[in-house]
């Protein structure tokens, strides 16, 4: 039996004015089935530049592993613990060894019964850096072991990193890239292309996002859809895709300024993206992140940044357009009755 190769509609979107730590103009593919995502993204990113643009800042950038060894006991697993931290100098040296960009950031230690949980955070150049950290995770536990050799193994990645799962540590203490993307919008901007008000943007946030969200005992999370974005960046850009179970752990924030403009903003503390790496040389993808100016370069990191930079901005316009849907009784399903299923209004 034959079968063709999976494919997903892309469309390119924009372009997005971004300014802060990245100053450009940028077209940006999306591939999703889900069709009314590509016209409501525009609608954010026009709204956006007449305003003057989305400011994007970079916080930090970090990926994570943890793996996790057994102690005698809790007496030895606190002992053993200090010594490790005492250390740290010679467990960077492991680190650095296994590649030319990791560098240890900070190693966390964690104790429960005689377990012993051992979190790494690396700099990992512009791959995403799962692999990357966990090569530099199975050195550093070869060297605990051999430095500590009561210690047994117990397992490689131990969940307190956490890779692929909604977690709070992961929202406090950031994986991949922590990004903030903000914009301001005068009152009759966004009348005028949202067709609502600052106001009632504001009061939809309160209600749906906050108070709706708590209600559901959310965790560290309160947005719209930030999750249709990021699949759709992922998939036209070879990211993975499981990334947006962290990712999409993103706080949206509203405020009626004093001039009765609208201020609003995406902050994502867990964006995972890279432009090295596996899927980076499909052809399409290729194409897609020079499209962006996401091509690596001789600055390490610098164009995983301005990837991660550039989906925080996306994820901005597509929460901005359909929290503005949501204050108008009918506007939702009218969009998606005319543009998925052809129907007339």
């Amino acid at each position: 039996m034959t079968h063709s190769f999976a494919s997903i509609p892309m469309q390119i979107i924009g372009p997005l004015r971004l300014t802060g730590d990245v100053d450009d103009e940028i077209m940006v593919p999306l591939a999703t089935y889900e069709t009314p995502l590509w016209p409501s993204v525009n609608r954010g990113a026009r709204v956006c530049s007449a305003a003057g643009g989305i400011q994007v800042t970079l916080l930090n950038e970090q990926m994570t592993r943890s793996f996790a060894v057994q102690a005698e006991d809790a007496q030895a697993a606190r002992r053993i613990c200090q010594s490790i931290e005492a250390r740290l100098t010679e467990a960077s040296e492991v680190v650095a060894a296994t590649s030319r960009f990791a560098r240890l950031k900070s190693l966390d230690t964690r104790i429960v019964g005689r377990l012993i949980y051992l979190r790494l955070a690396i700099d990992s150049g512009d791959a995403s850096g799962h692999n990357m950290v966990t090569q530099s995770a199975e050195h550093l536990q070869n060297w605990v072991l051999t430095q500590w050799p009561e210690l047994r193994y117990v397992t490689i990645s131990g969940n307190y990193c956490t890779d692929k799962k909604v977690s709070a540590i992961n929202s406090i203490e950031g994986r991949g890239k922590s990004v903030i993307a903000e914009c301001t919008l005068p009152a009759k901007l966004v009348t005028r292309y949202l067709k609502t008000t600052p106001q009632r943007l504001v009061d939809l946030h309160i209600r749906k996002n906050l108070i709706g969200s708590i209600l559901t005992g959310s965790l560290m999370s309160a947005n719209a859809h930030a999750a249709n974005m990021l699949l759709a960046f992922y998939l036209a850009n070879g990211q993975d895709a499981a990334n947006i179970i962290e990712g999409s752990q993103a706080i949206d924030h509203a405020e009626v300024l004093a001039d009765g403009s609208l201020y609003f903003s995406v902050s994502l503390p867990n964006l995972i993206v890279g432009t090295v790496g596996n899927g980076k040389g499909l052809d399409f993808v290729t194409d897609n992140l020079a499209l962006m100016g996401c091509t690596p370069n001789a600055e390490a990191g610098s164009s995983a940044r301005r990837l991660a930079m550039i989906c925080a901005a996306v994820v901005l316009c597509g929460e901005l357009s359909l929290l503005a849907a949501q204050t108008n009784p009918g506007e939702l399903m009218q969009s998606h009755r005319k543009l998925e299923r052809h129907q007339s209004a």
